[in-house]
């Protein structure tokens, strides 16, 4: 499992190395909030999601279509499988309405 990101959800691409470079889009939330610039930092919080058992029961091949973490600021995030096949997500900070927002925050810490 790889991030890999997506530039509709970075204004600063940072060192992810995405094409287009960045190009934010209106309606998704950006990983510029979440204060998240390198692409290791989101591999950790994948990986650490993983770790804690923070995964979708829906798999696309051998690979969870979800992963959720949380940034040491206490920002809830979700990553979303992009290719089934190399196993590589993209992630984004969940939105401040959305209902999962609190769930993922009870989990981390109960994980």
């Amino acid at each position: 499992m790889e991030y890999a990101g997506n530039p509709v959800h970075k204004r600063n691409p940072g060192d992810f190395g995405l094409t287009p470079p960045a190009a934010p889009s209106p309606d998704k939330t950006l990983c510029d909030g979440a204060e998240i610039f390198e692409k290791a930092r989101a591999q950790e919080l994948l990986s650490e999601g993983i770790r804690r058992g923070l995964v979708s029961a829906q798999q696309r091949g051998k690979f969870p279509q979800n992963v959720w973490a949380v940034t040491a600021t206490g920002i809830p995030l979700e990553a979303q499988l992009e290719n089934h096949v190399k196993g590589t997500y993209h992630g984004y900070p969940l939105a401040s309405n959305d209902p999962l927002r609190e769930k993922v925050l009870e989990w981390w810490e109960d994980k």
